[in-house]
Formats: C-alpha cells, sequence, structure tokens
C-alpha cells in the first residue's frame, strides 16, 4: 500500500541527493495497527460467512454456533480496537509535536470537510459493524436464521469502512483516473483483508474446541477448498491491482535499488512472493492431502501429520502477512517522483520541499493493451492453478480410496 507524505524540510546544495526517509517508526506502528484492525475484521468475518460456515452448517448446529461464534468474537474484538486504533492514527497527525492530539482527533470526525466525513464513516462504521457481529458471539444466536444477515451486514459495513482509507477527499480533475485509482485500491485491500484476515481466522480454528475430533475430516476438506478460492481470486486482485500501482509510482526496475520507495517496495514484494509459495505448498500438497485424509479416514497416520502441519504453515502465513502490512505504511511519495528529484537536485540548490515534482504517468493505447494483457495471463494462471490442485486432490483421494480396499500396511498406502 503506498501512501503520500511531505519530504522533511532541509537545505539542499547543488549536486547532492535529496533525503527520502523511512519516516518515523511511530507512524508506521500506528498505521499498522489501523491496517491490521481493519483488514482483520473484514477478512475474520468474509472467512464465517463464505468459507467455513457452508461446511460447518452441513456437520451441524453445534459446529455451525461453535466455528461462528468464535470467529465472531474475534472480529467484534477487532472492530472495537479499530476505532481507538484510526482515533490514534488521527491523533498522531494533528499534533504538532510528534505526540496524540486525541480532542483534535475527536473535533476532525465530521467537521464538515470531506475528509473528516472519511474519517467519521470509517469510525462509525468500523463500530457498527462489531455492534451487528456482537449477538453472533453467543451460540444460541450464532447458528440461528439472523447469522446470515448479520455477517453480510456487518462484513459490508467493515468493508466500506475500510475503503474510506483510499476514497479521495476532494474532487478530482480527472474522474476518470481518480475513480480507477480507487477501484485498484479496493482491490489491494479487500483482496489483502480476506485473504490475511482469512488466514488469520483460520488459524484461530485450528485451536481445540471449535471443531470435535470426529467432524475435524468432514470440516477441513470442503472449507478448505472454499477458502482456496477465495484466497485465489484475492491474490488476484492484489496482483493485478499491484501492477497498476507498480505502473504508476515506479519507472523500470532500476528504481527498485536506487530509490527508498523502491528498496521498501522491495521488500514488500519479496514478502508477498513468500506468502505465494507458501500458498502453493498448501495448494498443491498440504490442500490435496487433506482431501486425501478424509477420503481414507480419521484413523490413518497421515492425520498426525497433517493436524500438526496444518497450524503451523497457516500461522507463519498470518504472520508474514502482519510483517507485511507492517512495511507497507513506510512506503512515501513515489519511486518516480524520488529519481525525478535526485536528478533535478544535482542542478539546483533549492531545498528539498521545493523541488519540483514529477506528472503523473499519461495513459496511452498500449497502457491498455499491456494492462488487458497482464490481466488475462495473471487470471489464468491463477484459474489453472485452482484447477490443477483440484485435480490433483481428487486424483489423490481416488487412490487413497482404492489401496483403502487392497489388504496391506495403511502406512504403506
Amino acid at each position: 500500500m503506498a501512501s503520500s507524505g511531505p519530504f522533511p524540510p532541509a537545505s539542499l546544495l547543488a549536486g547532492q541527493q535529496p533525503s527520502t526517509p523511512l519516516g518515523p517508526f511511530v507512524d508506521s506502528a500506528v498505521a499498522w495497527t489501523t491496517w491490521v484492525t481493519l483488514m482483520g475484521f473484514v477478512g475474520v468475518t468474509a472467512l464465517a460467512l463464505l468459507a467455513v460456515g457452508p461446511p460447518a452448517r452441513r456437520i451441524g448446529a453445534d459446529t455451525l454456533a461453535a466455528v461462528t461464534a468464535r470467529l465472531a468474537r474475534t472480529a467484534v474484538v477487532l472492530g472495537l480496537l479499530a476505532v481507538p486504533a484510526v482515533l490514534t492514527d488521527l491523533a498522531h497527525g494533528a499534533s504538532p509535536d510528534g505526540g496524540a492530539d486525541y480532542g483534535a482527533a475527536w473535533n476532525l470526525l465530521y467537521d464538515g470537510s470531506n475528509a473528516g466525513r472519511l474519517s467519521g464513516l470509517e469510525v462509525t462504521l468500523v463500530l457498527a459493524g462489531a455492534v451487528l457481529l456482537a449477538p453472533l458471539t453467543v451460540r444460541r444466536v450464532a447458528a440461528g436464521p439472523l447469522r446470515g444477515w448479520l455477517l453480510g451486514a456487518g462484513l459490508g459495513a467493515g468493508a466500506v469502512a475500510l475503503g474510506t482509507t483510499k476514497f479521495p477527499d476532494a474532487v478530482p480533475d480527472d474522474w476518470g483516473r481518480t475513480s480507477f485509482e480507487t477501484v485498484m485500491w479496493m482491490l489491494h485491500l479487500l483482496g489483502g483483508g480476506i485473504w490475511l484476515g482469512g488466514l488469520a481466522g483460520l488459524a484461530l480454528l485450528t485451536v481445540p474446541g471449535a471443531i470435535s475430533p470426529a467432524d475435524r475430516g468432514a470440516f477441513w476438506s470442503p472449507a478448505i477448498r472454499r477458502f482456496s478460492a477465495a484466497a485465489m481470486s484475492c491474490v488476484t486482485a492484489i496482483a493485478l491491482s499491484g501492477l497498476f500501482l507498480y505502473w504508476e509510482h515506479v519507472d523500470g526496475l532500476s528504481q527498485l535499488f536506487s530509490t527508498m520507495y523502491g528498496r521498501v517496495l522491495g521488500v514488500k514484494i519479496l514478502l508477498f512472493g513468500s506468502l505465494l509459495l507458501l500458498g502453493v505448498f498448501n495448494q498443491f500438497w498440504l490442500h490435496p492431502r487433506v482431501d486425501a485424509l478424509r477420503a481414507g479416514g480419521d484413523e490413518r497416520p497421515l492425520r498426525t501429520l497433517l493436524v500438526r502441519e496444518f497450524p503451523v504453515v497457516v500461522t507463519l502465513e498470518a504472520l508474514l502477512g502482519m510483517t507485511l502490512l507492517f512495511v507497507a505504511p513506510f512506503l512515501h511519495g513515489s519511486a518516480r517522483n524520488q529519481a525525478f528529484q535526485a536528478d533535478a537536485a544535482k542542478h539546483s540548490s533549492v531545498p528539498v520541499d521545493a523541488l519540483p515534482k514529477i506528472s503523473d504517468k499519461a495513459v496511452s493505447a498500449s497502457t491498455w493493451v499491456w494492462g488487458s494483457a497482464e490481466t488475462v495471463l495473471v487470471v489464468a494462471v491463477m484459474v489453472a492453478g485452482y484447477l490443477a490442485s483440484g485435480a490433483l486432490a481428487r486424483r489423490r483421494a481416488a487412490r487413497t480410496a482404492v489401496a483403502d480396499t487392497t489388504p496391506g500396511d495403511l502406512v504403506d498406502a
């Protein structure tokens, strides 16, 4: 995620490079808390509604109630924590000495400006989402008829609250470009929230108490496949929006090494790549093994291996995702502008904040051609990967079923 921010004022002699610092650690820590709570709320709620609810319902009302109540409690806590996190972010920005002026932050909400309305909606909607999910923390309600409505309404409120962080706060000069940028940011944020928050929710469900040992085989196989479909869609959204943001902020691979923005973005890309590799491991090894386990029965020795490995892998993915969110707030400005100002500084002695800024990239016909080609390629790769892993899971499950009907050692089978 990229965010704009001014360079620190300083005098600059001709021939020197302008400073592009990472920014204060406290700023990034406060921003990280806001992102984790908002995106976590959206992801955990989406997991309960889209991925784990249907398989839990097929097992029985008790399992559905236990799974929903655990995830709802987590989402409510995240939603409530998001309110002070957002206010702290505002208070930190409103304080002239780098502290936290909560009185000024409170006055910013609905102060008549567009920025104030967006901040007010952010706080109000995430709090409303937590209130909507609060009844589902009670198991008797969690399996009732209101479950889907409350989860859907809470997810909608949380998604809009997350979206307010990137909605434009002024009338744009170019409605088309601004609208497209906003859509890209929504794909980036919602995709990341559903994917990373869902991973955290899955990790919580692996803790004993939500699903009885006898029902784990019937629950985890369809739940994982449903979450995999959602995760693949989220990865597609993140990849496509990330390609657009890269095109918008970076001119060539060299700027990944020559600018501070590029180096931070490079770290973010490495973390994202590590998450993808773990996802590939899950998709092509762990998930098919879970399906094979289900076909073979819970008494197979493979069960112990998977029960140990699945929580570790999912927890590792969730921690990597939280690390990625911590790195993201360090992105300031753009690599294009930093490289442009570094070059301009060689021929100027003006202060850093007085250096000219590079204009936005112009969209041409080739931009749409390359963008469309990238979209088709990314979607095709994700769909092919999901279908291939599904076919692999079915083949392994079929082989396991055949092996179970053949006399011999189950471990060899």
